[in-house]
């Protein structure tokens, strides 16, 4: 391991136990629960694209399982490289804020910054604006991994790398496909499949047809 990392890890634990007993509190808490804040912003999103377009119904459908493809893939790296979890590898560290997680669930990258990232950024594809959210979540749920003691700084660094590349990944490649899927299901004859799809957005009357009643254009064939 890095001496620099090691150091740095170090020195974000030391300064972890010198905070009051409350910021020790609530990053424990955060770096677990923060995870539900993303599965409550997911649901919001699906709950408002149901009256929207099926392209951003596609999306907000897409960003949990885009979400659950960069958890994998971190799942699938960590298993490759088999990093040490510095709670037990970095010699004269401060005792980890968090229980050191058991020999075997590696280290590298941090499953939770990836899963931050990928989060962040689908949502963020959904709508621009919510990049003000999103992003300090996961940088803080991505600090608050280093500073309970479970994971270097490269780990969170790494996950939210790879959370953000496979989530623009699989959205570049998903949304077609979802988009088709969406309309498909607002159209199914099941009620519990247009439920979970949406009306969608009410189709706009063009006002020549509304001042016109109905009748045929001037300019038809007769």
């Amino acid at each position: 391991m890095d001496f620099e990392d090691s150091g740095l890890y170090r020195e974000i634990t030391d300064f972890a136990h010198d905070t009051p007993m409350w910021v020790q509190q609530g990053a424990g808490t955060w770096t677990e629960a923060g995870l539900l804040v993303f599965v409550a912003l997911f649901a919001a999103a699906w709950w408002r694209t149901r009256r929207d377009d099926a392209h951003a119904f596609a999306i907000a459908a897409l960003a949990p399982l885009a979400t659950a493809v960069a958890y994998l893939c971190s799942e699938a790296l960590k298993s490759a490289v088999a990093e040490e979890r510095p709670c037990r590898a970095v010699a004269g560290a401060a005792v980890s804020l968090a229980e050191c997680p058991p020999h075997g669930d590696w280290s590298f990258p941090s499953n939770h910054a990836t899963i931050a990232g990928a989060s962040a950024v689908t949502l963020a594809v959904l709508r621009r604006t919510l990049l003000w959210l999103t992003a300090p979540l996961a940088l803080l749920m991505a600090f608050s991994r280093v500073f309970v003691g479970v994971h270097y700084p490269h780990d969170v660094v790494a996950g939210l790398a790879l959370g953000t590349l496979v989530a623009l990944l699989a959205v570049r490649l998903g949304t077609g496909p979802m988009t088709r899927l969406a309309g498909a299901m607002r159209t199914a004859s099941a009620p519990a499949v247009r439920w979970v799809a949406g009306p969608g957005r009410p189709a706009v009357i063009p006002p020549d047809a509304i001042r016109g009643g109905g009748r045929a254009h001037p300019h038809a064939r007769r």
